[in-house]
C-alpha cells in the first residue's frame, strides 16, 4: 500500500535515480513509508543505495531524522543543556569504547548527559555491551531513563529498545552490506531530544554537512569531528577535522591536533580495544587512575570535548584540564558506580 499523499517510493526512486534532490518533505514522506512498514524491502533498498550513489543532501538527512524521532520513544525531560555523545561508528578501528567513558566523565564535571548508543555494529564492543558488561543496567524504558537523569544527571538509552520502527529496515541494510543514510540517522534522533552533541563521523569530507543537520534539527551546540586517521573520535594519532555548529546557528570548521588540547601524540595501534569486558576493564583503569598512557589520554581528548560542547568549559583545551581533575579526584569512578546502582534499583520500578 502506498502513501494516499505525499510523494510514492516509486517517484522517489525515480527521482533519485535521475540525479534530482529529494525536497526535505520529500524525504520525511519517503522515511514515514519505511517506518510504518508500507515500503517493500527492494524499495528501501533501492532509495537508500540511489542516495548513497548520488550524495545525501542537508534536506535529505534532515527530513529522514524528523521522521526517525517522530516514531522514536520519547524520554519526557528538560532537553536544554542536554549532551548526547552518540557517533555513527563505521570506521572499521577496533577501538576501546571512548564516547561512552567521556560520556560518565563530562556528567561527573556537571554535564546533563543523555548517552545513545547500541550494540557493536563495526567494532567488537558498541556502548550499549560495555555498559552491560561494567554493571550498568542498559533495559531502562522512558520513564525510568528520565528518572536516571533527573536524580544522578545521566542516563543510557539503548537504541533498539527506542527505535522499534527500524527493524522494517533491518533486512536491507544488512543484505546490502555498505553504509548508507541509516549509518547517519541513530545518531541525530536522541530520544531524549538532546540540544548539544559530540558526534563522531566515519567520513571526514561529510562533518560540515552533518554539522548543518544538527543545526536544522534545532541543536544549540555541536561538534562533528573525524579523524585523519580514520577515527569516528578526535584522535590523539593525528589531526582531527571539526565542524562546530556554534549557538550563533553557524558552522566552522578547522583541524585540531593533540597537542593544541595539551595531550601527547600516541600511535594508532595503542587505543586498540577488545571484549565489551576487556574495555570495561581499560574504562574502569582509566577511572581509578591505574591507567596513564593512551587510553587515558584520548579519552581526555573527547571528555573535554564533551564538556566543552555541554558549555561547562569555554575553550576544548579547558575541557580537557577538567576531565582530568575529574577522573584525578575519583568523581568519574564515583559516577560510573551512580549509574551502576541507579539503573539497578529503577529496572525493579514500572
Amino acid at each position: 500500500m502506498e502513501a494516499v499523499q505525499g510523494i510514492t517510493m516509486q517517484g522517489a526512486l525515480n527521482k533519485l535515480i535521475g540525479g534530482e534532490n529529494l525536497s526535505r518533505g520529500d524525504a520525511g514522506d519517503v522515511m514515514r513509508q519505511i517506518m510504518d512498514g508500507q515500503a517493500t524491502s527492494a524499495q528501501i533498498a533501492g532509495v537508500v543505495t540511489a542516495l548513497r550513489m548520488k550524495g545525501e543532501t542537508i534536506d535529505e538527512i534532515s527530513g529522514f531524522a524528523e521522521v526517525m524521532r517522530s516514531f522514536s520513544r520519547h524520554v519526557d525531560t528538560v532537553q536544554e543543556g542536554l549532551l548526547d555523545t552518540c557517533g555513527t561508528g563505521g570506521s572499521g578501528i577496533h577501538k576501546f569504547n571512548i564516547s561512552t567513558a567521556s560520556s560518565i566523565i563530562a556528567a561527573a564535571a556537571g554535564v546533563r548527559v543523555a548517552k545513545h548508543g547500541n550494540r557493536a555494529m563495526s567494532g567488537k564492543a558498541g556502548s550499549a555491551d560495555v555498559l552491560e558488561a561494567l554493571g550498568v543496567n542498559i533495559g531502562l524504558d522512558e520513564k525510568q531513563a528520565a528518572a536516571c537523569l533527573e536524580d544522578i544527571g545521566i542516563c543510557f538509552l539503548f537504541a533498539q529498545l527506542y527505535h522499534p520502527s527500524l527493524r522494517h529496515a533491518a533486512g536491507p541494510r544488512r543484505e546490502l552490506g555498505f553504509r548508507t543514510i541509516f549509518n547517519l540517522l541513530g545518531p541525530l534522533t536522541n530520544p531524549a531530544g538532546a540540544d548539544r552533541q559530540l558526534l563522531g563521523l566515519y567520513d571526514r569530507s561529510r562533518t560540515a554537512t552533518v554539522a548543518e543537520v544538527l543545526g536544522s534539527l534545532g541543536l544549540k551546540r555541536a561538534l562533528v569531528v573525524s579523524s585523519y586517521d580514520g577515527l569516528d573520535e578526535i584522535s590523539i594519532s593525528a589531526a582531527t577535522t571539526v565542524s562546530e555548529l556554534g549557538e550563533d546557528g553557524k558552522v566552522r570548521t578547522y583541524d585540531l591536533t593533540p597537542e593544541e588540547a595539551g595531550i601527547n601524540r600516541w600511535p594508532l595501534s595503542a587505543i586498540q580495544g577488545g571484549s565489551p569486558q576487556e574495555n570495561a576493564e581499560i574504562i574502569r583503569r582509566i577511572f581509578s587512575c591505574e591507567e596513564q598512557g593512551a587510553y587515558r589520554d584520548i579519552v581526555l581528548m573527547n571528555a573535554g570535548a564533551c564538556i566543552f560542547t555541554g558549555g561547562a568549559a569555554g575553550t576544548l583545551a579547558e575541557g580537557v584540564h577538567k576531565a582530568r581533575a575529574v577522573i584525578d579526584s575519583g568523581l568519574a569512578g564515583a559516577k560510573l558506580q551512580q549509574l551502576i546502582q541507579k539503573t539497578g534499583e529503577l529496572a525493579h520500578v514500572s
